[in-house]
Formats: C-alpha cells, structure tokens, sequence
C-alpha cells in the first residue's frame, strides 16, 4: 500500500490527527506508535501453526468454571451491539480456524469465552452490558477483574458513532474502582463520518485525561469491516501480554 493509505489502515488515529486545528496537541494520537518489525511480530502471533495453536478453550458463567490463570490475559468488554465479537473474529482474521461466533441478537454473550493464542496469552471476550445484559452481569464481571490475577489489560469497546454512553460510564467506574488498567477502542468508525469521529474522539480523550486514572491516554480506532486498527491493536495485545522485547518508534 502506499504510505498514505499504510497509515490510514495501520494508524487510523493519526490519519484523524490531520484534520485538527492547527497547534493542536496530537500527543495522545501517537504514544503507541510501532515500527513495522512489532506489527510483523504480532501477525506472527495472531497466526496459528503447527507449533503454535490458536484456539477456543472453554467458556464459564462463574470464576470456579473458569481454565487456569496460567498465562498473561487480556479481556474484551462492551456495550451488547458494539461489535465486541466481530472484532475479536477480525483480530483472529490469521487463524480462521478460530471460531467466534458472533450473535445477531443485542446481548446474546452470556458467558465469558476464553481463547488461548499458543503458549503467549489468553484472550477473554466477556458478556455483553446494558441492552438485554443478563442480570447477573456485574457479579460476573466484578468477580473476574477482582479475581483475575493475571488479567494485564482489559479493553473497554466504545461505539464509535455513539461515542460514550451511560452504560459506559458504569464500566469506567467499576475498572477505576477496582484498579484495572484499561483501554478504549473505539468501534464502527467506518460508519461515522469523518467530523463525528473526531467530535467522539476528542471528547473522550478529553474525558480520558480528566476524570480517569487507569486509562491509557491514546484511543484506539477500528473497523472490523475494513480492518483499520486492527494491525495496531494486535500489536498492542502483544505488547501488554510481555510479547514484544521492545515497541521501537517508526
């Protein structure tokens, strides 16, 4: 691709940036910024050999009935209808082995699914909230980011179109309270237009600075339908888990 396009589909937040006020900050669009050998790495983990399997290790409504914390964990929550499950399948894109099964119904993840990426990590896409949300939910939820000890990254999905809703909120308010560090990503933003992109983005990242702790300050941008995003976030799974030696500038 040519570099134009490259940055547009590998940094969607920084391809955002140009459109900014001139003088504007635009730190917090390029703290995590890898140079092509960690995107190159991070495919290589998100792709499934013969030495190295990718796959769907069980599923539990209770922290008992969850597999052991062996390996470092990230998790994956949102909003029901925030397209949590058709990013994680875009992030297994490398390995369509791995099944993921995506709902057509608002809030139909009712269990946490555990995925396991080799001997490096374990993915963990959690119930749906708010629409529909099974009552037990926040007990779920709490138990596990309380429990989780090697939970190293949790990534809060947020509605690109929408930006930040009530809901949200209470799930900002329950990872603040209980310490976790945590992620934004926003989702869908091949369906916002390019103004209210960057209306949802600077209003979060204004949120993000202001009233959170445990935040990363840099949003992550994506669309599982174009893909943009989704090198950079694999990179920045890899990244957490202890998977990149390094994340070297480009």
């Amino acid at each position: 691709l040519e570099r134009s396009r490259r940055t547009g589909v590998v940094f969607p937040l920084q391809k955002l940036a140009r459109y900014l006020a001139p003088g504007a900050d635009t730190a917090r669009f390029r703290l995590f910024q890898p140079g092509l050998a960690a995107l190159q790495r991070a495919e290589a983990l998100f792709r499934s050999g013969r030495d190295h399997a990718i796959d769907y290790v069980s599923s539990a409504v209770r922290m008992d009935h969850a597999p052991p914390p062996a390996l470092p964990e990230v998790c994956f929550i949102g909003r029901s209808n925030v397209g949590k499950s058709s990013l994680i399948r875009a992030l297994f894109s490398l390995s369509p082995e791995v099944e993921v099964r995506v709902s057509k119904t608002p809030g139909h993840t009712k269990k946490m699914n555990f995925f396991k990426v080799g001997k490096y990590f374990t993915l963990v896409d959690m119930p749906g909230y708010g629409y529909r949300a099974p009552q037990d939910f926040v007990e779920m939820v709490e138990a596990y980011l309380q429990e989780r000890h090697n939970l190293k990254r949790t990534f809060l999905l947020v509605d690109g179109v929408v930006g930040l809703q009530k809901t949200d909120h209470i799930a900002v308010e329950m990872l603040e309270e209980f310490g976790i560090p945590y992620v934004m990503v926003l989702t869908k933003i091949d369906r916002a237009s390019r103004g209210l992109l960057l209306k949802n983005v600077l209003e979060i990242q204004e949120f993000v600075k202001e009233k959170t702790q445990g935040c990363f300050p840099q949003l992550f941008l994506v669309s599982s339908l174009e893909f943009s995003g989704v090198h950079l976030l694999r990179c920045f799974v890899a990244h957490v888990t202890g998977n990149l030696p390094t994340v070297e500038a480009s």
